[in-house]
């Protein structure tokens, strides 16, 4: 048997060749350690230029381009972080990137959607949903975002929609001038995100109403529940703070230039008309909800209705059978050959008149 030194020695052995280098098994090992980043937790970096193409950075590099970068250049970096990989947080720590209440937002309880202020830098706290959307609560998550001058910082903890498609219109060739044009950049992402969801939501509405029209609705009221919490929940998480917006608008750090200060402010505004179709959409399923609510009530009253009258009209028979049926003395016709069919015609006379006094009633 071997010693345990000697089972390392051979295991490193197997995973490492004759030339100390990693086999393939091993790469693909490190990548899902990684989760998908590099070591620092780097998911993509990128270099904007006046003038110049965007180009790619890696974590390396821009703590190079940090120390050599002059304060009158108008240079600025993205870098975007995967907080799953722990490597991110420490390595954001390390190098002093961000104020000390980035770290505080990134643990706090509170995720609601926010662009505020912090030390001359702008902090945003951006809710948004995943890549497979599929209408559920749990397919939103939350990115924090840190924008200086030169710098934009975000991290997330899971892929997001929004950064995903800033990322293919600058790929693309989207030119970005400054940190507070990719901010409001992102922003209209997310609201475009949020459009097509209401677009969606607001297909499955129609149908669900075309059934309730032609009187085929089967089951949709869970349905109709189920996209109206969903929409009270982006709405909650998604609606920027208004103090915090109107605080920032109307003292703006003296770096953001007037041009941009517009942007934001129009991206906001943007971002106000799909909330308030957002709330229209609720609204109207709510009334879906109570038209349907109405016609299960009126289904279930008349249901009520029918038992209720076949009971009544049962009741004169059941009364006589229970009467005739005591075995004790003195029973009337009892050696009559006509008893039964005499007590039966009463007891359908009887019921006949109370099917009558009924349909009376119910005209």
């Amino acid at each position: 048997m071997l010693s345990q030194p000697a089972l390392v020695f051979s295991h490193a052995i197997g995973r490492y060749g004759r030339r100390g280098s990693i086999d393939e098994s091993d790469d693909m090992e490190v990548q899902s350690i990684n989760y998908g980043s590099e070591q620092s937790g780097l998911i993509w970096g990128y270099m904007f230029s006046p003038g110049k193409p965007t180009r790619h950075i890696t974590s390396e590099g821009a703590l190079q381009w940090l120390q050599g970068h002059s304060a009158g250049e108008r240079e600025f970096i993205w870098l975007h972080f995967n907080l799953s990989n722990a490597a991110s947080e420490k390595w954001i720590r390390k190098h002093g990137i961000v104020p000390e209440e980035f770290y505080e937002a990134l643990h706090e309880g509170s995720r609601s959607t926010r662009i505020e202020l912090v030390e001359g830098d702008l902090m945003a706290v951006v809710n948004d949903v995943l890549h497979d959307f599929t209408f559920e609560p749990s397919d939103m998550s939350t990115m924090w975002v840190n924008v200086t001058r030169r710098i934009v910082l975000s991290a997330r903890t899971r892929p997001l929609q929004s950064i995903e498609k800033l990322r293919q219109a600058i790929e693309s060739g989207d030119s970005i001038r400054s940190t507070v044009e990719l901010l409001v950049h992102l922003l209209r992402e997310q609201a475009e995100v949020l459009v097509h969801i209401v677009r969606r939501t607001v297909t499955q509405v129609d149908d669900i109403e075309d059934a309730l029209l032609a009187d085929r609705l089967n089951h949709r009221r869970a349905k109709l529940g189920a996209l109206r919490r969903l929409l009270v929940r982006l709405q909650r998480l998604l609606a920027p703070e208004p103090g915090a917006l109107f605080r920032l608008l109307q003292r703006p750090p003296e770096w953001i230039h007037d041009n941009d200060l517009q942007d934001l402010r129009q991206s906001t505004e943007e971002f106000s008309v799909v909330l308030n179709d957002m709330a229209a959409l609720q609204e109207r399923i709510k009334l879906l909800q109570e038209e349907i609510a109405a016609r299960v009530n009126e289904e279930n009253s008349q249901s009520l209705y029918l038992l209720t009258t076949m009971t009544v009209l049962a009741l004169p028979v059941n009364i006589t059978a229970g009467l005739l049926g005591m075995n004790v003395g003195g029973i009337p016709m009892a050696d009559d050959g006509t008893g039964f069919w005499a007590i039966a015609a009463f007891a359908f006379a009887v019921t006949a008149v109370a099917a009558w006094l009924l349909l009376r009633h119910k005209r």
